[in-house]
């Protein structure tokens, strides 16, 4: 299948690659399959999250380890199984980031804890996680 990613152009897809998310994630409802790509040639430290069903609608997303924080939080008994996760070692978490609009350019980017992504790799199910007050850990770490 091929899809015309806004910021990649034409991207070939192989059906085995789609990660479906059965509830769409919140405000983009419809749009339930999804794909993972990143620049040909280039580090996969950052993924765009492509909608297949909306070719308009994509995402930047990265690993909280990117950015130097161990994040833990629980999975309910229903997410667990709307992710059809067995295994934790299968489930990847990323956070969606973005550029700040209302700061200044040296600010970076921004990143959105509160509603990660987690992903079963092996079953290619996802959902978004809406953390609606804080119960989770997030740890800061240095880099050298």
């Amino acid at each position: 299948m091929k899809i015309e990613s806004p910021v990649l152009g034409k991207v070939e897809i192989s059906d085995d690659k789609i990660i479906e998310f059965p509830a769409g994630l919140p405000g983009f409802e419809t749009s339930r399959r999804f794909v993972l790509v990143h620049e040909e040639g280039s580090e996969a430290n950052v993924f765009l999250l492509q909608s297949v069903d909306d070719a308009n609608l994509a995402f930047s997303l990265t690993g909280p380890e990117q950015l130097g924080i161990t994040y833990e939080f629980p999975l309910s008994d229903e997410e667990t199984e709307s992710l059809k996760l067995a295994r934790p070692e299968d489930a990847a978490v990323a956070v969606i980031i973005r550029k700040s609009d209302d700061a200044p350019s040296s600010a970076g980017l921004r990143a959105n804890f509160m509603a990660p992504l987690v992903i079963n790799t092996a079953a290619k199910r996802g959902l978004q996680k809406v953390i609606d007050k804080l119960g989770v850990d997030i740890i800061l770490r240095v880099r050298g």
